[in-house]
């Protein structure tokens, strides 16, 4: 298969990540079947759709027949087998959980046609741990986007051990396609490259803040005005949701049994009161 022969992508999940992902390659003229267990995650996604195409278009962004066309490719469903049935490429954005991954992989592999690549964007979850429930390994990775998707220009593309360099090529060259820049890892290693990074400071904010050194505002201030991130640390759990990062920790933990890879006590408490950030309307800010 060459990237010329997608021509429809099958998204699974309908929530941060997932929709921007559907739109931003329905933006690039691909076809694109979002799907979601959640029929409320589904209606959320096409309405910001819809919303955000034409806020767009008023501010001159994108012309109106652009928008037009990126409606028309797109589509929601709640049945896996629709959207997936006839899908060249797979992009799951579904929970960090390992078991529930494994268990779409395996449905997936039944469902798609042969030649479709099966990529998963987890974060963390490096892709050899759910290529083996399918048939087809070569033609498993990561495509990790960042959020959001459809401002971040970066996507990790990870090779495992059972990548093919076909597979690995094709999702470089997707990339472009959707308008994003591709990194190719040659090897898996927990975390990819930039969350690694984000990983050490993290684990080093949040001991900050369990020692009552400094609050998550006054550290966040400090790494915007002294290190020129554009946003601090706390803003940017924030953003992408405390129980994404409280499931990672969690993940890491059950895999190493380390205590040091357990969650903060303070994530673990944001956790239990359901303060996950923006998509809950409270974290470390307020966002009513």
């Amino acid at each position: 298969m060459k990237v010329e022969d997608i021509k429809k992508i099958c998204v699974i999940g309908a929530g941060n990540m997932g929709h921007q992902i559907s739109l931003s390659a329905a933006l690039a003229g691909f076809k694109v079947s979002c799907t979601d267990i959640s029929q409320e995650m589904l209606d959320k996604a096409q309405a910001f759709a819809g919303s955000y195409l034409a806020e767009r278009v008023k501010k001159g962004k994108l012309n109106q027949e652009l928008a037009d066309q990126a409606l028309a490719n797109l589509s929601f469903t709640n049945s896996l087998e629709q959207a997936a049935g006839d899908a060249d490429y797979v992009i799951e954005a579904a929970v960090e959980k390992i078991d529930i991954k494994r268990r779409l992989f395996a449905d997936l592999d039944r469902i798609t046609p042969p030649h479709a690549i099966l990529a998963t964007n987890s974060s963390f979850i490096v892709s050899s741990k759910v290529a083996d429930a399918t048939t087809r390994p070569d033609k498993v990775c990561n495509m990790h986007f960042f959020n959001p998707a459809l401002v971040m220009k970066l996507v990790e593309v990870v090779q495992g051990p059972h990548t093919s360099a076909e597979t690995a090529q094709i999702t470089m060259e997707l990339c472009e396609k959707i308008g994003k820049i591709g990194v190719l890892l040659k090897k898996e290693i927990y975390g990819f490259l930039v969350n690694r990074i984000l990983a050490a400071i993290s684990k080093e904010v949040y001991y900050l803040v369990d020692m009552g050194i400094a609050t998550p505002e006054e550290i966040d201030t400090a790494v915007v005005n002294a290190l020129g991130h554009p946003m601090g640390p706390f803003r940017l759990q924030d953003l992408t949701g405390i129980d994404l990062g409280y499931y990672v920790a969690m993940e890491r933990y059950q895999e190493t049994g380390n205590p040091n890879d357990k969650p903060s006590p303070l994530m673990v408490e944001k956790f239990v009161k359901g303060e996950w950030g923006k998509k809950t309307g409270k974290g470390f800010y307020s966002y009513e």
